[in-house]
């Protein structure tokens, strides 16, 4: 199965496109913050958070429940793609139901392996993948740049240095990110 979660008026064809809002254009309404979901284990074969994802889970409680439905309904390899504002961009800053900062950083807080390796090496990062039993790898990660630093980049003016201090201290400079986890579990066996 494929999930579009938090879908609002952007169906697609081919996922079961599931949103909290009735008035949203969804095959399933569900708030997706309540949870357990109403799907089986391991059932998903690739989830879309277009844009939505940052819209759930602003108590830290609700979205590691969220995080750890995610796994448990997720396949073993299945693919999550993620697309969320920059949280220093006017795009987050300035919807009030942009309640959760969503970077690549973060979502390498539930890579097992990675928490593993930070705990051996004595690093203050909290290992959520550990304490939600998930596992996700950040497979890919683009940063989408806005106007003028994208046309800039492209024409060779401003490197991935600069581009990388720039979004470090000023707003505006890095629209979006675009994420693909996939959940590393066992295969099922029969």
């Amino acid at each position: 199965m494929k999930f579009n979660m938090g879908c609002g008026r952007n169906p697609r064809a081919g996922y079961i496109n599931v949103d909290a809002a009735p008035e949203a254009a969804a095959d399933v309404v569900w708030d997706l913050e309540q949870t357990p979901w109403p799907w089986a284990d391991g059932c998903a074969t690739e989830v879309l958070f277009l844009h939505s994802l940052e819209h759930m889970g602003g108590d830290p409680k609700v979205f590691l429940a969220i995080m750890k439905e995610l796994y448990r309904i997720a396949a073993p390899g299945c693919r999550i793609v993620i697309h969320a504002p920059h949280p220093r961009h006017d795009n987050f800053i300035n919807d009030p139901t942009h309640v959760r900062i969503i970077t690549p950083t973060m979502l390498k807080l539930f890579d097992r392996q990675q928490c593993e390796e930070w705990i051996a090496g004595g690093a203050a990062n909290t290992p959520l993948a550990i304490y939600t039993g998930t596992d996700f790898v950040v497979r890919d990660t683009t940063t989408v740049l806005d106007e003028p630093y994208s046309s800039q980049h492209r024409q060779g003016t401003l490197s991935r240095e600069q581009v990388l201090e720039l979004a470090y201290g000023r707003n505006n400079v890095v629209s979006e990110y675009r994420i693909v986890l996939e959940a590393r579990k066992p295969a099922f066996t029969a």
